[in-house]
């Protein structure tokens, strides 16, 4: 027998793993140009891509492949972040739809929607891409019909990719974020995070792709996304950077790129970033892509309130009784109640003291201690259901 191989990470991280001398030692690479033929220049360690010579590959089938094979290996291996530049070269499309975004915030607004914006007084669209389809459909087709969007999503996610879009406003003055990384762990309290096993965190960074277009000019003195390239391949990130020593060292070397209207970014959602301070006099219009893969699906199509609603009376009837215990009731809820919280409606369904809403398994857990009737919990699971539709 051959020599067995072991991964390079343990099988659940700890403290002990968490080392930001080792971050700070990937974070140092340097991004070469001559290591990706079809980009067009490199800035701050970022690659930069130009629209129109993408678009001219779209006319080759042979250099399709190749490209998609580099766009992989930029986000995998390389500095976790592009950007595309005039990715959108017929700019009426982007102001034609910022007019829909900024129609729907006023209605929004008028409506009492737009709350449980996690970027403070700014203003946020919540499934821009349904709410932007329903009201002009056919821009919707010019928009979301770009190859360079539909390039970007299938180098990193393959077919069968779903997106969804958040449209933020970012107003003069608006604070920066913290560094952070993204949905799915990056969702999640560090608790939460470090009862997943490590490869289960290192590949949470596969399923998901985080992209946004450009709605306006974007100097970098109106805050666009700050961006630490390389910090993606740090496997403990997601238990890290919450850290104040690893917030620090992001704040000494994050870099700004400058975007013009109809530019694109895409990145690694493991990557260190946040949200720059608006120090300009205008609002940063952007629309926030979060693409995920197809495999984030169950086989079967279950329907978790109806067994929730079969078993709660016996669960309730044990717990009175004192004859169950703690392991068994929260074993129990996970087989039968939905643990997670997306996807929701998130206009509906804001995340409470977080950045995600309460669970199907939290709610069961929550009758079970005020020991609500089965009545009780089929009228909350009723509304449940209700606010999460879209």
């Amino acid at each position: 027998m051959g020599e067995q191989k072991k991964f390079d990470v343990p099988a659940y991280f700890s403290d002990q793993d968490i080392n930001v001398r080792d971050f700070a030692g990937i974070c140092r690479q340097k991004t070469h140009i001559a290591d990706y033929p079809f980009a067009a220049a490199v800035e701050k360690d970022i690659l930069i891509y130009e629209g129109d010579r993408i678009r001219q590959t779209f006319k080759d089938p042979m250099q399709e492949a190749p490209l998609k094979a580099e766009l992989c290996q930029v986000l995998k291996d390389g500095p976790g972040v592009f950007a595309v530049r005039n990715a959108y070269p017929d700019k009426s499309v982007i102001d034609r739809s910022t007019a829909v975004f900024l129609d729907i915030i006023a209605q929004e607004k008028a409506s009492g929607l737009g709350q449980g914006d996690h970027f403070g007084d700014n203003e946020r669209i919540w499934n821009s891409i349904q709410k932007a389809c329903v009201k002009e459909p056919d821009l919707f087709i010019d928009y979301y019909g770009n190859p360079i969007l539909a390039m970007a999503c299938q180098a990193w996610l393959g077919p069968f990719y779903q997106i969804s879009a958040q449209v933020n406003n970012v107003k003069p003055n608006s604070e920066a974020q913290s560094a952070h990384r993204d949905y799915h762990l990056g969702f999640q309290s560090a608790e939460t995070v470090a009862r997943f096993p490590a490869h289960a965190q290192v590949m949470s960074q596969f399923l998901t792709l985080q992209g946004a277009v450009a709605h306006c000019d974007m100097p970098v003195e109106s805050g666009p996304t700050m961006l630490l390239p390389f910090s993606h391949q740090y496997a403990v990130g997601y238990l890290a950077y919450t850290r104040s020593e690893f917030r620090a060292y992001f704040e000494a070397h994050k870099v700004q790129l400058s975007f013009e209207k109809g530019d694109m970014v895409f990145l690694s959602p493991a990557l260190f970033h946040g949200a720059g301070t608006n120090t300009s006099s205008s609002d940063r219009v952007a629309n926030l892509l979060q693409i995920s893969s197809a495999f984030g699906q169950t086989m079967e199509t279950i329907n978790h309130g109806v067994m929730v609603e079969a078993v709660y009376p016996a669960l309730l009837a044990r717990v009175l009784a004192g004859s169950i215990g703690d392991r068994k009731i929260c074993d129990t809820i996970a087989a039968v109640a939905e643990g997670y919280s997306f996807p929701t409606n998130l206009d509906a369904d804001p995340p409470v003291g977080g950045n995600a809403p309460e669970t199907g398994q939290q709610l069961v857990h929550r009758a079970l201690l005020e020991k609500w009737s089965i009545d009780q919990l089929k009228a909350w699971m009723v509304a449940y259901t209700k606010r999460r539709d879209a």
